[in-house]
């Protein structure tokens, strides 16, 4: 150690000496360069010119804040806070309500005085004597910037300001943030009594569980409602409120215990409870009972968290307003095929088993009404309780389509470009373009010619490509985009033909498209909201008339789906076919290296009736060669969807096709032109044996005239 240290003098030594003749170079400048400055700054008195512009600058913030604040719609806080959008479904039934960030709302009285003084006790101490912000508070925030490096780690806030964090501000830890919050809480403060603002913060605060509000959390981790609530009760509520994760009686009854216990001796500081209450409150086991029930809820949260998504992106409203303007969304929403799905994917037993390390396969599945392209059904995920607006992999994912993209980008544009639907294709092995673009079937198998409806059938490769290759890449380019999905230049080449495009499509993409052949032709305009009325009752949006664009002929959307009834008939859907239902539509995968093994990244199945379009997708969020699927998709995603199909389809219209699949009615073509042929050379022979008969009767009436004539003589 003293070796050491003796190092470090000496570098510091060489350092110092090799530094030396530089200050003593610059020192005299440096010094009349300060000189200058002091002379300049005396002379025009820049002392008070800083704390003059410092002064404006506070004054316009001050200004801008107060401004923000005096707009932000305060007076009708308590009244948004009371107020739930509801949504309904397509028969416009109630389908539950917009809660987010509310509870069940009760009033002050019906808020047991226990919660009160816990959470002041243990939030703001001088709640009910500051101005909706405390000093002290800010001081103690301020050190712990200082501690933190000046990273700001929260705290300092009064209940006030948390209301108004919660109920109007994002939870971004800024200092604009900060500073709006409180000029935030002294309007808040100004407009409503204390007795108020307690009732709204505690109706608005998160319990943890997905549970908002203090009467709903009563009956979730107690079973009782909020003003039957004991003082032990109350000190485990407001522990949840520090983080309601770690603190969650539920998941963490040791550490729900161990807060509890000191909120209830910051109660007895705050003379809210005497010792000897406080130690028989901590002598209480926590007696969880949960009574909560959120039917009327948020019901259906991927649906509702789309729905929410399209208020804001396609009419521009604000996630604030939707919440809390008591707005009647009205959609397409078909409650019992979202149970149904919803159902499905509850069961582990139809999913590929979990990767090595426990991750689950992901999957996500849209069900449409072709005829109006309302969204029915919609699950995002295999989370059963997903996270309000969380990932939504029904609408947000962009994976590979595979061989669901062939009867988008080749098959159609085909058939409208002279090609029919028994047309002969190459099947062969060949390579494409400079870059010798080589599609393969699997297996490796190649019949050399091959019908267009069993290529599809079964989602062969080498014809698919050669197929859009004659016909041009642009027309299938042009075909995809009418479907609904523009690719990017880097996609607009013959592997298109194959799914394999970088952007990916989601499964409301792909059900939009695939609704185009259920619905004669015409693709119509995707959505979730048919209607949106304010608490006013106004219409604010009216899309309850279906729009929709011509794709392709209702002829060819026709042939398009005799082919594609044959994928579940005898081609690569066989084992995805719900018993006693006729459906049409795609399987599809995407392949993963080699090096992995053999499996896929993604499967899909896209399938339709003429009541309903089904599009669902499995795979890991993120591939590597220890999440993959195993197999094709007819050892995987195959399950999800008949169980999908098979829970749904007995609840729709249970409309035919008015076609066969094409592999039969090629058959019948053959054997009508067999019978035809035969029929001919049928009544070829019949007519030769009549005309025969004939010259033979007049052969032996002319031989008869001659005999008759030499008789005579």
């Amino acid at each position: 150690m003293q070796k050491f240290l003796t190092n470090l003098r000496r570098f510091f030594a060489a350092i110092g000496h090799f530094l030396a003749p530089i200050l003593h170079f610059i020192a005299p400048y440096w010094l009349s360069f300060w000189h200058v400055v002091r002379r300049f700054w005396r002379r025009f008195l820049m002392t008070r010119w800083l704390i003059l512009v410092l002064m404006l600058i506070f004054l316009g913030v001050s200004t801008y804040l107060t401004f923000l604040a005096k707009t932000s719609d305060v007076e009708h806080l308590k009244a948004n806070l009371q107020t739930s959008t509801t949504i309904y479904d397509y028969r416009q039934q109630k389908a539950g309500s917009l809660y987010a960030q509310k509870g069940t709302y009760v009033s002050y009285n019906k808020i047991s005085p226990q919660i009160q003084n816990a959470v002041t006790s243990t939030e703001d101490r001088t709640f009910w004597t500051n101005p909706g912000f405390s000093i002290k508070g800010y001081a103690r925030a301020a050190v712990s910037y200082v501690i933190h490096h000046g990273q700001i780690s929260g705290g300092g806030s009064t209940l006030t300001q948390q209301l108004a964090k919660n109920a109007l501000l994002t939870q971004q830890q800024t200092f604009v943030r900060k500073a709006e919050e409180l000029f935030l809480a002294i309007e808040i403060n100004k407009v409503y009594s204390k007795k108020d603002i307690i009732t709204m913060y505690l109706n608005n605060a998160y319990f943890g569980n997905g549970v908002w509000g203090v009467q709903d959390a009563a009956e979730k981790y107690f079973g009782k409602s909020a003003a039957e609530i004991d003082s032990a009760e109350a000190a485990s509520m407001t522990a949840m409120l520090r983080s309601p994760s770690f603190y969650n009686p539920i998941d963490h009854p040791k550490y729900n215990i161990s807060r509890r216990n000191l909120i209830l001796d910051l109660m007895v500081d705050n003379n809210k409870l005497t010792t000897s209450q406080a130690n028989a409150a901590k002598q209480e086991a926590l007696n969880l009972q949960d009574n909560y029930n959120s039917t009327n809820g948020y019901r259906y949260p991927y649906y509702f968290d789309a729905v929410i998504n399209e208020v804001i992106s396609r009419y521009g409203l604000s996630e604030e307003d939707i919440l809390n303007k008591g707005y009647k969304i009205y959609t397409s929403l078909n409650q019992t095929y979202q149970q149904k799905m919803t159902a499905s994917f509850a069961n582990s037993m139809i999913f590929p088993s979990n990767a090595a390390d426990g991750t689950k396969v992901e999957g996500a599945s849209v069900a449409m009404d072709p005829q109006t392209g309302g969204v029915a059904a919609i699950v995002g995920g295999r989370n059963t309780e997903p996270v309000f607006r969380g990932y939504n992999r029904a609408t947000q994912i962009k994976r590979q389509p595979g061989s669901t993209m062939k009867p988008l980008a080749v098959y159609t544009p085909a058939l409208e470009n002279g090609y029919h639907y028994d047309s002969q294709l190459t099947d062969k092995k060949l390579s494409y373009g400079s870059n010798h673009y080589t599609p393969t079937d699997y297996g490796n198998n190649y019949q050399g010619k091959v019908p267009m409806y069993s290529a599809l059938a079964q989602s062969l490769n080498a014809p698919a490509v050669w197929l859009l290759d004659q016909i041009g890449v642009q027309k299938g380019v042009q075909s995809v985009k009418d479907f609904g999905i523009t690719l990017p230049k880097s996609d607009q080449n013959l592997a298109m033909a194959l799914g394999g495009l970088n952007v990916g499509v989601s499964p409301y993409q792909m059900a939009g498209a695939y609704a185009t052949f259920a619905n004669q032709g015409k693709r119509p305009e995707s959505h979730f909201i048919t209607k949106i009325v304010d608490a006013s009752g106004n219409v604010i949006v009216d899309n309850t008339e279906t729009k929709s664009k011509r794709v392709m002929s209702a002829k060819i959307a026709k042939e398009m789906t005799s082919m594609m009834l044959g994928v579940f008939d005898y081609g690569t859907g066989t084992s995805a076919k719900p018993t006693g239902y006729d459906v049409a539509g795609k399987t599809g995968s995407t392949e993963v290296p080699d090096s992995y093994g053999f499996g896929t990244k993604d499967q899909w199945i896209v399938g339709y009736t003429p009541d309903v379009v089904v599009a669902t997708w499995i795979g890991f969020d993120s591939t590597d060669s220890s999440h993959f699927l195993q197999g094709i998709s007819e050892e995987g995603v195959a399950k999800v969807w008949r169980s999908e199909m098979a829970n749904i389809l007995p609840t729709t219209a249970e409309t035919k096709f008015g076609t066969k699949d094409a592999k039969t009615r090629a058959s019948a073509e053959q054997t009508t032109n067999s019978s035809d042929v035969w029929s001919q050379v049928k009544d070829g022979a019949t007519k030769a044996k009549e005309n025969l008969d004939s010259a033979t009767s007049k052969a032996k009436n002319w031989i008869d005239s001659v005999k008759g004539l030499f008789g005579g003589n």
